[in-house]
């Protein structure tokens, strides 16, 4: 094993796997607990039971139905900031809330300066910016800094909340700058990628394809909810992957 070369970037970030994840929302939910309580503040939700419950998710699960018949299989999609090498979210903020940490490639929002404009996430082609409604200020994931980074937990506990408690271990944490880290080398052996290269955002987090059904699936459709613009370029980007 070589060393790296001292100018190496820290870039932390997920390594989400498509073919183990199974749909469960454990990661959402933990993610909602930890951040509740911690350094993100409280995450409101309104009407939960109602026609049009509202609130703040930092991850979420969306499930699509790709190809038809003995083809076809459910795919399990878990969406939350991918932390970009070069993110629109902090070019477009007027005030600098947003922006990207240089020692590790987190992108956060300084609650102190944030306006609610919503500009960023106008910015952000994956939907990963929440609106705190009752604070006024935007959200997302943090990675939880105020658990990877937190002495007083035991090592194998300073991963993020949803890393934690994921069931099926489809998610996995680590420095992605690194090629000799865990994370590298999982994304190199099983063809990881970015989500939706083609924007140019260079995420940090990576995606590990489902492997190929028996008869390659041919299209992708969400069911029960119409698509808007992020969700049509999820759903052609994931067509794509399924078609490889």
């Amino acid at each position: 094993m070589t060393d790296l070369p001292a100018t190496t970037q820290r870039k932390l970030g997920l390594v989400i796997d498509l073919d183990t994840c199974v749909g469960c929302h454990a990661c959402a939910v933990n993610c909602k607990q930890w951040n509740t309580g911690g350094a993100a503040g409280p995450l409101p939700d309104h009407d939960p039971y109602g026609a049009q419950p509202s609130g703040v998710w930092f991850n979420r699960v969306h499930s699509y139905e790709a190809g038809d018949g003995a083809a076809g299989r459910t795919v399990h999609f878990p969406k939350s900031c991918l932390h970009c090498a070069k993110p629109d979210c902090v070019t477009v903020c007027p005030t600098g809330a947003s922006y990207k940490r240089e020692a590790d490639g987190i992108v956060l929002v300084d609650m102190d300066k944030c306006i609610g404009c919503k500009l960023c996430s106008w910015a952000c082609p994956y939907g990963a910016r929440e609106f705190d409604e009752d604070e006024g200020v935007m959200k997302k994931c943090t990675l939880c800094v105020d658990r990877i980074y937190n002495q007083d937990l035991a090592p194998a506990e300073r991963v993020p909340a949803c890393v934690s408690t994921c069931p099926a271990g489809a998610r996995h944490f680590g420095d992605l700058g690194d090629p000799l880290s865990d994370v590298s080398k999982l994304v190199a052996e099983r063809g990881g990628f970015d989500l939706m290269p083609e924007m140019g955002y260079e995420p940090t987090n990576k995606y590990l394809p489902p492997r190929r059904a028996t008869s390659a699936p041919s299209t992708c459709a969400k069911s029960a909810q119409p698509e808007g613009e992020i969700e049509g370029r999820l759903l052609k980007w994931l067509d794509r992957v399924l078609s490889r």
